[in-house]
Parts: structure tokens; sequence; C-alpha cells
């Protein structure tokens, strides 16, 4: 059941996406005159799913759910079929799009990133004026944190209770693990007791390489909020329930021998114990408790913590329909930032190993379908679409964009074969791409690190 919820969010997703990103170009396109031959959800080789033809203009679905295009009479495109070839070797129709002035042109080629641009915002807007927004500010953070393991080699400690990150004002962890992984933060203070129970504040300063070694250890949280253990549930069919010993209630304070009084605390101590039988020493009633359990396959036992709620003051902002929009664009526009900005970590080995294809996708839309979250990825991949789009790459809608530049200054077209083999190349270098993010992804998932 949850691959067809990984499935169907991601198909949805793209459609909405790829569909909307193709109007953006299609319809400047025959307000200026040009001529639409086909308007494509994904591509049609070697055969469409779904074609009808209205006016000029084929309508359809492609069998392979890569993309999707948006074929203009008199224009060089991914396509590269024999009849437009042909025609490229005759004078230009008035209806073609090589016929049209080079400023019509340009925002035929930039209406795609557009639209995904101004989608991305108006999704995040929506987002805010329908949910709100829910966080867990880090000043609240009552107990501190509980850091990774990478983090604690570099000075953090369980406890720490983050006050200060270099070049961000961080609102929540998240906020504070992009700062260090995209901004490049190396400065975080925190405060903790020292050894007579006072607090003392601590700036660590983070190794040069922090993030390579983010993206090489693989580590998806940096940091977590630091709670009790309070059982609230044991969870059926596992080994918790098995024992028959675990009740609602009960504090989870050791395991083996070993102080384990928080929640993350327990997981790091069960975690690699696959296999293995332990003994949880709990709390019940006054009493202390020892219960011998053996940790799974997965490295759990079974046992569901109390929410985070319990313990904190989430901070929640609700917005009306016109505030939504500001406050939508606003984050919208930190997250094409960020998104931005981490094109810088793919220059390196553990940056292009982060690299994913319609695996990752999917898996980043989660296994339960929940509208918020579908929304806010949808928002995130519009975004991301727009950036790739406008590269500077030969197929994409940026390549196209340079050599219309060129045009404009030079004061004439670039030499058609340039820009056929152009095309060719933009197109190889994107289906190598495409292979090799989608390969990596089967990899991941086959090994267990996707």
């Amino acid at each position: 059941m949850e691959i067809l919820i990984y499935a169907g969010q991601l198909i949805l997703g793209l459609s909405i996406l790829v569909a909307l990103h193709e109007f953006g170009h299609f319809l400047p396109a025959k307000l200026f005159g040009m001529r639409v031959e086909k308007f494509f959800l994904f591509f049609d080789a070697p055969y469409a799913l779904v074609k009808k033809k209205i006016g000029d203009t084929v309508y359809g679905i492609g069998c392979l759910p890569f993309g999707g295009y948006v074929k203009i009479a008199g224009m060089v495109d991914e396509s590269m079929d024999t009849e437009q070839k042909e025609r490229m070797k005759k004078p230009p129709e008035p209806w073609e799009f090589r016929a049209k002035p080079v400023w019509q042109r340009l925002i035929v080629m930039v209406g795609g990133v557009t639209v995904n641009l101004l989608l991305g915002f108006a999704i995040y807007a929506m987002v805010l004026f329908v949910w709100g927004r829910e966080y867990l500010p880090v000043e609240n953070l009552t107990y501190g944190v509980s850091p990774s393991q990478l983090m604690k080699s570099e000075g953090f400690q369980d406890g720490d209770r983050i006050v200060d990150v270099e070049g961000r004002d961080p609102k929540t962890l998240g906020d504070v693990s992009l700062a260090i992984l995209i901004d490049g933060a190396r400065h975080v203070t925190v405060e903790r007791q020292d050894s007579t129970g006072e607090l003392e504040k601590k700036t660590i300063d983070l190794s040069a390489n922090i993030q390579e070694q983010i993206l090489e250890s693989n580590d998806k949280v940096l940091f977590s909020p630091r709670f009790p253990f309070y059982v609230d549930s044991v969870l059926a069919d596992n080994n918790a329930e098995k024992t028959g010993s675990f009740r609602k209630g009960d504090r989870i304070v050791g395991v083996d021998g070993q102080p384990a009084r928080y929640f993350q605390d327990f997981v790091e101590a069960v975690k690699d114990r696959k296999g293995d039988r332990v003994h949880v020493t709990l709390l019940r009633e006054g009493h202390t408790v020892e219960v011998p359990v053996d940790v799974d396959a997965n490295g759990i036992v079974g046992l569901q913590p109390r929410s985070p709620s319990e313990y904190f003051t989430f901070s929640t902002e609700e917005f009306s329909f016109l505030g939504s929009i500001p406050a939508g664009i606003k984050y919208g526009w930190q997250r094409l930032k960020d998104n931005v900005s981490s094109f810088k970590l793919l220059g390196s080995s553990a940056g292009m190993k982060q690299m994913g294809g319609l695996i990752a996708m999917s898996k980043a839309y989660g296994p339960k379908w929940e509208w918020q979250r579908f929304w806010e990825m949808t928002a995130f991949l519009s975004l991301a679409l727009a950036v790739l789009n406008i590269l500077p790459i030969p197929a994409l809608d940026g390549g196209h964009v340079v050599f219309l530049l060129y045009e404009a200054v030079a004061r004439r077209p670039a030499n058609q074969k340039v820009l056929e083999y152009a095309q060719m190349a933009g197109m190889v270098f994107l289906l190598t791409v495409i292979i090799a993010v989608n390969g990596h992804d089967i990899v991941k998932l086959v090994t267990g690190r996707l």
C-alpha cells in the first residue's frame, strides 16, 4: 500500500508541475501567434498513451514519465524530428517561432520557469492560509537537544540549548541544520550546565569540511528535541508486546545498566543491537523494574513515546488570505535561496551522492497521504524545477535563452547546425543524468540508505 501512496503522490505532483510548466510556454506562444503543434505531458517516445488533435495542436500523454514538452513550429526543440529539420531549411513562415521578434521568443522560453516560480509561491501561501504554521521554537526546548553522533564529535553534548547560529536567526532545529549545511555556518553558541550545575555559554567551532562530513555520514537529522521517555503505547506485533511487561505510563531510565532517561538516548542505545537481547530499566509507581526484551532487525523494540507536544510549547502562526500572500512569498523565497545555495555542495563527491531521482522524490512525499505535506513538497519541487530549467544547458529552457540572448546581442541567429548539435548534446547529457540519478536511487534503496 505504501508503494501506491508514494507513486500516486509523485505522479500527481509531477503531472501538475509539468502541465503548468508547459502551459507557461503554450500560452504566450499562442498569444504571439505561433503555431503550437504538440502539447504533451511526459514524452511520447516511442508512443503516446493518449492523444487528440484540437485545431492545430495535438494534446496527449506520453509513455515516458520524465517531463513533458510543447512543440512550437519553427523551433529547434528536444523532439528533433525530421519534419522540423526539413522545415528549418525553408524561409520562415509568419506563424513560426523563428519568425517572431527575439523579445517574444524570450518570453515564450521563460514562461515555464515563471509559472513554476509563481506556482511555488502561490502553493506556499495557500498552505499557510489553510493550515497555518506550527513549529517548535529552539528557545522552547526545555531539555535541550540530542545531537547526532557527528555533531557530538564536533563538540555538542546531550542537553545543549542552541542560542545563536552564525549567519542565520534560527527559529527551529531545522533552521539550525540548514545554516550549517547550506549557509556554511561554522560557529554555534550553546548553553549548557557546567560541573557545578551553573549555566554557561560555549561557542562550538565546526570543522572546515563539516558539510562534506554531513553528506558522507548521510545524517538526515543533526539535532533532535530531547525529552523524557514515557511509554504512551506498546506497538502490536512487536517484541515489547510479546514480553507482556511494558505498560502505558512507564518511564524508561536505562538500558543494560547505562542511563537512558531521554527518548533519543534509548534510540541510540538499542539501534545497533539488532537481534540482541537488552535489559530495559523503567520506573513504575515508584518502583524500579527491569525487563528483558529483544531488539528486532530494524533496531527497535516497539515502544511508542508520548508526543513531544506534552513537554513543549509549540508556536502557531495563522494567516488571513491577504496576509498569507507575502508570508508565502517570503517563505518560498527562502526555500529558493536554500535550493540555489545547495548547488555548491555538488562540487564534492559526497554531494554528488546525494542526488536523487524519482524514487528519492517519491520518498520525500512520505508514506502517508497528507495534503499539507503533499502541497509543501509540490511547492518545493516547483521551485526546484524552475531553478533546474533556467540552467544554461542545451535542451533546457536556459539553453534556449542563452542562444536568444546571443541573437539579440549579435543581431543575427546562431548557426542552425550549432543549435541542432547543442540540442543533441544537451539531450544526451540530460538522459545520462536521469539514468545516473535513478540508478543511484536503486542502489541506495537496495543497500538501505534511502
